[in-house]
């Protein structure tokens, strides 16, 4: 186990919702690699064997009614509070989550996006206030060295310059993916915001706000646009329809294909995405996370995005839709493709 934080001083109690989810062995590694412990989990799902790795010892609720009540004994105990509560439940229920953990006398880490519609994040402001308790987001990008070096180059450019941005995420997933709520808009926030909030997120933080937004192809799998940034003109894909994997990748190949280029370059980020989440952990706790300001960027513009019309101009195209591809799948409305 790597040393502790020096910046944080003792132990701290965790709990976790949303155990039996695909993000959350992620969270359980960080805990326990920053030297933490989990004390109690909850999932409605009981295919929860994940914990025996990490915290054979917690305790497990598959209803939050008794979590809720568990949280509520150990804020009322002497000296034995859970100090965080990490979210990684479904999108829809982020906020009720996090009000849960706030009320309960916890800092709250809640996996992306924190909020689906930007106009819930001031009420959890508020609350963050009155409860005195700090609401942590996961934008584990913005850690990561590739990047961070990006930014530093970027800051350093030249006043004025704007520069030519492609981004391209394809991350196939199987017939499961639309059935389950990671298919349903109200509940997911829609394709953009289930795998893409990091990379809108991403792009803001690196190449400032957004001036300009247009919505070209949007339907379940797949979803592309262009963006006009303060220093970046953006053509961007994003897709979970495996066909979309570059040239190469077979039927025993169907991984993730990540690529953002700059100017016609290509910044390589393929690597060191399996330790974000501890890095992520070791910021927040050492009081330099970020919160509800830093993810409300990413938030408006996937909310401006998603309600958007559809409409294919073809200055702007990303390349995959060139040709006959662009029409595959287009629709007249956002709302109606997601």
């Amino acid at each position: 186990m790597p040393d502790r934080n020096p910046d944080v001083q003792a132990p701290q109690n965790f709990a976790l919702i949303g155990v039996a989810g695909y993000v959350a062995p992620r969270h359980l590694e960080a805990i326990q690699q920053t030297g933490n412990g989990l004390i109690a989990a909850v999932d409605p799902h009981d295919s929860v064997g994940i914990l025996d790795r990490y915290f054979p010892d917690a305790k497990f609720f598959a209803e939050i009614e008794r979590f809720d009540r568990f949280l509520e004994k150990r804020r009322r105990s002497n000296g034995q509070p859970v100090e965080y509560v990490s979210i990684c439940s479904p999108n829809y229920l982020h906020d009720a989550h996090v009000r849960l953990a706030l009320r309960s006398g916890a800092h709250a880490i809640c996996e992306k996006p924190l909020v689906i519609n930007p106009w819930n994040l001031d009420p959890l402001a508020e609350l963050e206030a009155e409860c005195g308790r700090k609401v942590h987001t996961v934008l584990q990008l913005r850690l990561h060295p590739a990047v961070r070096a990006l930014k530093k180059v970027v800051e350093a450019g030249s006043s004025g310059k704007v520069a030519d941005v492609c981004l391209t995420y394809v991350t196939p997933r199987g017939k499961w993916y639309p059935i389950s709520w990671k298919g349903s808009v109200e509940k997911s926030g829609g394709l953009a915001t289930n795998i893409g909030i990091h990379f809108f997120d991403l792009l803001l933080w690196v190449f400032g706000r957004e001036e300009k937004c247009e919505l070209h192809l949007s339907t379940p799998t797949r979803m592309a646009g262009y963006l006009e940034l303060e220093r970046a003109r953006v053509r961007w894909l994003l897709s979970v329809d495996g066909d979309d994997l570059p040239q190469g990748k077979g039927e025993n190949d169907r991984t993730a294909y990540r690529s953002l280029t700059i100017d016609g370059e290509e910044v390589d980020f393929s690597d060191g995405f399996g330790e974000l989440h501890t890095k992520t952990y070791g910021e927040l706790l050492a009081g330099r996370g970020c919160g509800i300001e830093e993810a409300r960027g990413a938030i408006e513009l996937l909310h401006t995005i998603r309600t958007s019309d559809v409409a294919l101009r073809e200055k702007h195209l990303h390349p995959h839709l060139a040709g006959a591809g662009a029409g595959r799948g287009a629709t007249p409305k956002a709302s109606e493709a997601l």
